[in-house]
């Protein structure tokens, strides 16, 4: 028996990094699993790899691409009860540099995306008899961090959204939460991965080294990581009376700061 038997999860982002890991974690734990996102080749061998999914294209900054997603799922599945809205996009540069091009497109993808998901797919999942949502903050999303402002100013949004969406559709049986990463060992922090010339694993050995000095546990987390957490907050057996929080998943990083 799964902890998911039964539910359709509509994912964002899940051609690969934290998203994928989702994907095939929520498979795993039995859910028909919808691998949304804008890189159709990796999303369909994704989908394709884990079985009982199917892949949509979603560009979660596009209204229609929403309204399309939702009814491909539905068709697939019949129903959609779950979404994590995972997709998001980061990028560093000073603030007062920042163009406002740029500011606009990491809004777009990571704030707008967010609540086209829950504006989207609330009243399937609250059609289908009540299920849950998981948004992809960060924990930037409860402080600060220099150089990036555009994503600190968005993932703030996504804590917002998340409160505001778990008191307006508690009584509708959806519960919403939110998950705040620190540094993850995925393309976005770790663009190695994404160059076949490079050295991924050289890459994931600088992460480390620096923080290992960063951070309490002294190491980078793994997309693995962030999908249980993400799983314990879908799965109704483990949080059926959490609602309307973010949960932070940094290795202690924004505990504090350590003088060792």
């Amino acid at each position: 028996m799964g902890k998911l038997d039964g539910r359709v999860v509509l994912v964002t982002g899940a051609a690969r990094g934290q998203g994928e890991q989702e994907a095939r974690l929520f498979a795993a734990e039995g859910a028909r699993v919808v691998v949304a996102d804008v890189l159709d080749d990796q999303g369909e061998a994704v989908a394709k790899e884990i079985g009982n999914a199917a892949y949509v294209h979603l560009d979660v900054s596009k209204e229609a691409d929403w309204t399309a997603a939702v009814a491909a799922a539905k068709a697939a599945f019949g129903k959609v009860d779950g979404l994590v809205n995972n997709a998001g996009i980061l990028r560093f540069n000073e603030l007062v540099s920042t163009p406002l091009e740029e500011f606009q497109q990491i809004v777009n993808v990571n704030q707008v995306g967010a609540f086209l998901g829950i504006r989207s797919v609330a009243p399937e999942i609250a059609a289908a008899g009540g299920g849950t949502i998981v948004n992809t903050s960060s924990f930037t999303g409860l402080t600060g961090m220099a150089y990036v402002g555009a994503y600190a100013a968005s993932k703030h949004a996504i804590v917002g959204l998340t409160r505001v969406a778990a008191l307006e559709l508690a009584a509708k049986g959806i519960r919403v939460n939110a998950i705040c990463p620190g540094s993850i060992d995925t393309a976005m922090s770790n663009p190695a991965q994404l160059d076949p010339e490079a050295d991924a694993q050289a890459g994931s050995e600088a992460l480390d080294e620096l923080y290992r000095k960063l951070v309490p546990l002294g190491r980078v987390g793994k997309a693995e990581e962030v999908a249980r957490l993400a799983l314990f907050l879908s799965a109704e057996e483990d949080s059926a009376y959490i609602t309307g929080q973010p949960f932070v998943i940094d290795g202690g990083w924004l505990a504090g700061v350590s003088v060792l």
